[in-house]
């Protein structure tokens, strides 16, 4: 029987977490392979489990957390709930 392939170890940001804006609290995921300087991905998890990501890495975590407050002042953290597909950024 063959074996599963096992998941990389990831290293999260410290930036990672819970964020609440307008009464509506999201998990912001900030992660990399561990053990890399490889750059950095970003995943935004709504309540309802709704999985919304950013195709394009970035060179650090600041600045992928940057671009979610920058998405949040631009659109609002209720545009991650507005669409009826989870979005690529």
């Amino acid at each position: 029987m063959p074996s599963k392939p096992k998941k990389p170890k990831l290293e999260h940001s410290e930036l990672s977490g819970e964020f609440t804006d307008d009464g509506v609290t999201v998990l912001v995921d900030i992660f990399r392979p561990a053990g890399t300087n490889a750059d950095w991905r970003m995943e935004v998890i709504t309540p309802e489990e709704d999985l919304i990501e950013w195709e394009e890495p970035f060179a650090t975590d600041r600045e992928a957390f940057d671009e979610f407050l920058a998405t949040i002042a631009r659109d609002g953290i209720r545009s991650f709930f507005d669409e009826a597909d989870p979005a690529i950024h």
